[in-house]
């Protein structure tokens, strides 16, 4: 398992396109200048391998039986720090814009759970996610993602451990300055389509 730095995960994401600039709708409804399309590292699997397994060296001597993660963003991430700690993967997908558990995947009573996600900003995905884990009565033993860009704003009541940990600014729709200045059009870049 691999020792990576905030600076070597960030040399990453730009070496792979991975980090944008521009005029972002995030999937949250706020604006912001930066986007971490996390697909663009992730289509790399050496990447993805070195950069998960981090994940996978936090929670290594945790009591974990099956890693779940929402779809589509946090599937790979889920799948691969399942693989590395040879732990079950299963995934959370919408179904008429709610979040569920599909295609017989299960959990059992007091089963240990750890979430994944690719990209944390308000933390909706996850929140749902853990709703789902809690209504089987299994336990959540904590959390973990590649970006953390809640600027240490989400407590999910659990361990929280992501690989990069990012001071990302963004912005109400009506306070965005970059929607005042015009100039650059906003574009959605994410999985998830916001109506």
């Amino acid at each position: 398992m691999t020792n990576l730095s905030d600076a070597d995960v960030l040399k990453i994401f730009k070496s792979t396109g991975a980090l944008l600039e521009g005029h972002f709708l995030l999937t949250s409804g706020r604006h912001s200048n930066q986007y971490f399309q996390c697909a663009k590292v992730l289509q790399y699997p050496n990447y993805t391998a070195e950069i998960c397994s981090v994940i996978a060296k936090h929670f290594h001597n945790y009591d974990i039986d099956t890693v779940i993660a929402p779809a589509m963003g946090g599937m790979i991430v889920g799948y691969e720090v399942a693989r590395q700690l040879n732990k079950r993967s299963i995934f959370t997908e919408r179904e008429n814009k709610e979040m569920t558990l599909r295609r017989g995947f299960t959990l059992n009573e007091g089963e240990k759970v750890l979430v994944c996600e690719d990209v944390i900003t308000t933390g909706g995905s996850v929140k749902e996610v853990i709703e789902i884990v809690k209504s089987y009565n299994a336990e959540i033993i904590g959390v973990a993602s590649i970006v953390d860009r809640s600027n240490g704003k989400v407590d999910f009541g659990y361990p929280l451990f992501s690989t990069l940990k990012l001071d990302v600014v963004s912005y109400e729709p009506a306070d965005c300055p970059i929607c005042k200045e015009g100039k650059i059009e906003l574009i959605k870049p994410g999985s998830r389509k916001i109506i």
